[in-house]
């Protein structure tokens, strides 16, 4: 066991823990006056409603012993055998329970990502079930496919380090299907829908930021190298993202927007999430920069499939996600991460089909996950209708 190892996950996991309010503010500034305190509450309760399920059986269904390379069976149930001494293979230097609560901070925030894309139409409590059924049903097979011992995706050989798969696809997808099934807001498309307050996204953004140094540099899970390296490659995503974005508004649309500047560095962070741990600095500014431009057409797809997407979950994570994980495929490289893969550019061209075949297979499965929004009468009566929605949600 290391002290500094530990010391350096307990501080990535307060780092990730506190994304989550982070994103309550990015969210929060972006929806109407009337709805704000509605949506920071989403993705604060997350917190402790998912907290509570990990601990109890989420933690177990990821990552405890393997079932067919498919889910995690229940003998870690309310952490039974989740002890102070290390596990020999999910983090081998630090205490397993401080592993289970750097991954549990994953966990939160996947499902609060997913609240963008229906913010300002769903009630509280399907809210609360629609998270829970999920989390257990959707996050923990996935998280142990690509991150549990013996999940059939990670034994494939897929790259994702941080979450390419398991945060930003599984959420983008889910959005997609949250936001079709609930309908449009009212007034979409014909009232003035515009973000209430710009400097609330705008910190919030910054503190996804700050956060997203734990994210990444805390999934090489020791305070070394790899972690220095993780780090250098989300923040020049972060940066070449934001530049990139803007660039785009300036082009097409005249003017570069505080809006698109954050959302830029968003997008560019969560498509560095699969590769910051295989990509050196210039792979990971080139990653960036494709993000910021994909991602912004990426949003543009709402208007042209008619779909009401409240605050881009789909157009900067699931795009994001896929990018940066066909993008680990060609920039991976083993003279950053040893235990990693050789991607395309480096000479093993089997990789990318390999993160080309994950993607597919991930949204296939997130397809069929579509009955986690489990009674489409539920869901009926789960969106804010014309005269609800002319009331404040809090």
């Amino acid at each position: 066991m290391d002290a500094g190892d530990t010391a350096f996950i307990l501080i990535c996991a307060a780092l990730v823990m506190f994304m989550t309010p982070g994103l309550a503010l990015f969210y929060g500034g972006m929806v109407r006056s009337k709805n704000v305190l509605g949506t920071i509450m989403q993705s604060f309760i997350i917190i402790g409603l998912i907290s509570l399920e990990w601990i109890l059986w989420g933690y177990s269904m990821a990552f405890g012993p393997d079932k067919f390379g498919l889910i995690g069976g229940l003998e870690w149930f309310g952490l039974r055998g989740v002890g102070l001494t290390p596990h020999p293979v999910y983090a081998s230097t630090v205490p397993h329970q401080v592993f289970m609560i750097y991954q549990c901070m994953f966990a939160v925030i996947t499902p609060a990502l997913i609240t963008g894309a229906f913010a300002e139409r769903m009630r509280f409590w399907p809210f609360l079930l629609f998270s829970l059924l999920w989390a257990t049903f959707v996050y923990n097979p996935i998280a142990h496919w690509v991150w549990g011992h013996g999940g059939w995706l990670g034994n494939l050989g897929a790259l994702d380090f941080a979450g390419g798969i398991v945060v930003h696809v599984s959420s983008g997808v889910a959005a997609l299907a949250a936001a079709i099934i609930l309908g449009k807001r009212k007034g979409y498309g014909t009232h003035d829908l515009k973000p209430h307050n710009l400097p609330m996204t705008l910190l919030g953004a910054g503190i996804l930021w700050f956060g997203w140094f734990g994210f990444n540099a805390g999934s090489a899970l020791s305070a070394g190298a790899l972690a220095g390296s993780a780090f250098v490659a989300t923040h020049v995503a972060g940066t070449t993202g934001a530049l990139a974005w803007i660039a785009m508004e300036w082009k097409l649309r005249g003017k570069a927007t505080t809006l698109g500047a954050a959302s830029g560095a968003i997008a560019g962070l969560a498509t560095i999430t699969p590769a910051a741990g295989f990509v050196g600095p210039i792979p990971a500014a080139l990653i960036g920069l494709i993000a910021g431009i994909g991602c912004y057409f990426g949003i543009l797809a709402k208007n042209r499939f008619n779909y009401d997407d409240s605050l881009d979950v789909v157009g900067i994570h699931d795009v994001g996600g896929v990018i940066g994980l066909i993008a680990a495929g060609l920039f991976a490289s083993k003279m950053v991460n040893p235990n990693g893969s050789n991607g395309l550019f480096f000479g093993n061209p089997s990789q990318l089909g390999i993160q080309g075949l994950a993607v597919l297979v991930t949204i296939v499965y997130f397809n069929l996950e579509d009955l986690v929004l489990w009674a489409r009468s539920e869901f009926n009566g789960s969106a804010i209708y014309e005269t609800s929605e002319l009331k404040c949600l809090t």
